[in-house]
């Protein structure tokens, strides 16, 4: 009796990488949106007016920002109106060329626009904006 063997009929062993790249595509735009949720949003929430004629292309050096509360943010962070004085003359003696972007809720009134715009001129910024939305 004659035995066959069966090593003449083995098939080579392959790497299948088509599942393997699926699965890090997979891994990859999960992470991507995991990390995209951790993110803390630390700007201040407020409604701008809307303008036909606004800018796009300016480019801020600092901003300040008047909720809809009458809170007073220096660059997202909280400060009082008889601080920004001091806080402005000290970053315009580091860029005296420094543009501040007004940005104020369409519900602040007229008169805390125009006292923030003193305060801005008197720490010695003679480059500012109002900051507006389109019109849609």
């Amino acid at each position: 009796m004659k035995i066959r063997s069966f090593v003449k009929h083995r098939k080579k062993a392959r790497i299948e990488i088509i599942p393997m790249i699926d699965t890090m595509f997979f891994l990859l735009v999960f992470f991507m949106i995991a990390t995209l949720s951790m993110t803390i949003m630390r700007g201040v929430p407020i409604n701008l007016p809307k303008t036909e004629t606004g800018k796009k292309d300016i480019k801020e050096n600092a901003s300040i920002t008047v909720s809809k509360d009458g809170k007073l943010y220096y660059d997202k962070r909280e400060v009082d109106l008889p601080d920004l004085r001091n806080i402005l003359k000290k970053d315009v003696a580091g860029n005296p060329d420094m543009l501040i972007i007004l940005n104020a809720d369409e519900d602040v009134t007229h008169g805390k626009v125009v006292e923030l715009i003193d305060e801005v001129k008197l720490a010695g910024i003679t480059k500012f904006a109002i900051a507006t939305k389109p019109k849609r």
